[in-house]
């Protein structure tokens, strides 16, 4: 395993600036975006596309710096109802497929998307309920319009020898472990998980039995290492599916939190050696999102913890066994 970063959080500066700065901190890889919300500040897709002179220059500062790419990230909506918007975000995947192809990279992070409750709707509706009837008749519809999509996407990422690593999300189709599975038995290998806990832990998700459970199929393509504390002070009283604010903290919740911040260093621990037991040996990519710390700051901590926790080498022969 290694320790990567995503890395809009150091947009502020220079792809070769960033890579110096994450080098001497211990870092070994990247997830730079390349299109949707991640934007494409560090790697812009249309200019590296195709383009075998600035894929050399690429490689060249990588190797310059002891460091590699662990996914292109690309977190976008394919399945939105503007057929304008989805098939922008599609474009861009495709892309981004192709690009991950040319560059050798393997892994293109994403998002499920989200369909509307019908086909005469305009809006993405994320459904959390079966009743009244007419939601789970929704959810039927929009799996039916997510499989037709994802197993053309994945057939077509299949030819490019690139996995889509599809990070659960709230207000997407695929959320959660079982939904994961069930797109990825419905189109084919290449469709597994950005294992991304944060997500998880408001939804009352076990972190290690998630990863046992999608680590049965070998459906881990990717990981990030960010946390989520959930405030009881607030969650007694309003739950969790909470639409405050991420700015306005103390009446939030739950919030994005640096790791170790949200859970302590044998929980991540725990994790890291979970991750090993179902076969992961990838990246484990720090995404940033703690509003209660910089950017640099919040970095820093991630990695200090996770150096600890990381395994680096691969396991002996169990001698005590014999």
């Amino acid at each position: 395993m290694d320790i990567g970063v995503h890395t809009p959080p150091l947009y502020g500066e220079s792809l070769e600036d960033a890579l110096a700065y994450l080098s001497d901190h211990g870092v070994s890889a990247i997830e730079p975006g390349v299109g949707g919300f991640p934007g494409d500040t560090h790697l812009p897709r249309e200019e590296y596309l195709d383009d075998d002179d600035a894929q050399a220059e690429l490689h060249d500062l990588l190797t310059e710096y002891e460091m590699r790419i662990s996914a292109l990230a690309t977190h976008n909506n394919p399945l939105h109802p503007d057929d304008e918007r989805a098939a922008h975000d599609d474009a861009e995947l495709r892309e981004a497929i192709r690009l991950a192809d040319q560059l050798e990279v393997g892994t293109v992070t994403c998002f499920s998307g989200l369909p509307a409750g019908g086909p005469e709707d305009d809006v993405p509706n994320w459904i959390t309920a079966p009743w009244p009837s007419e939601h789970a008749d929704a959810h039927e519809y929009q799996w039916e319009v997510a499989v037709d999509y994802w197993d053309d996407l994945a057939a077509f990422a299949d030819d490019h020898a690139v996995d889509l690593a599809i990070e659960m999300h709230p207000n997407m189709l695929v959320y959660e472990p079982t939904g994961l599975r069930r797109l990825r038995a419905e189109t084919n290998e290449r469709i597994g998980a950005n294992f991304d806990p944060s997500h998880l832990y408001w939804q009352a998700i076990s972190i290690t039995d998630a990863i046992r459970f999608l680590g049965e199929d070998d459906a881990i393509h990717h990981f990030h290492a960010k946390d989520t504390r959930v405030y009881e002070e607030q969650s007694r009283v309003k739950g969790v599916l909470d639409t405050t604010a991420y700015d306005d903290e103390p009446n939030r919740s739950w919030l994005f939190r640096s790791v170790g911040y949200g859970h302590g260093e044998e929980h991540w621990k725990d994790i890291v050696s979970t991750l090993r037991m179902v076969g992961y040996d990838g990246a484990l990519s720090i995404e940033h999102e703690d509003s209660l710390t910089s950017s640099k700051e919040g970095l820093e901590k991630a990695i200090e913890l996770l150096e600890r926790a990381i395994f680096e080498e691969m396991p002996g022969e169990a001698y005590w066994a014999e």
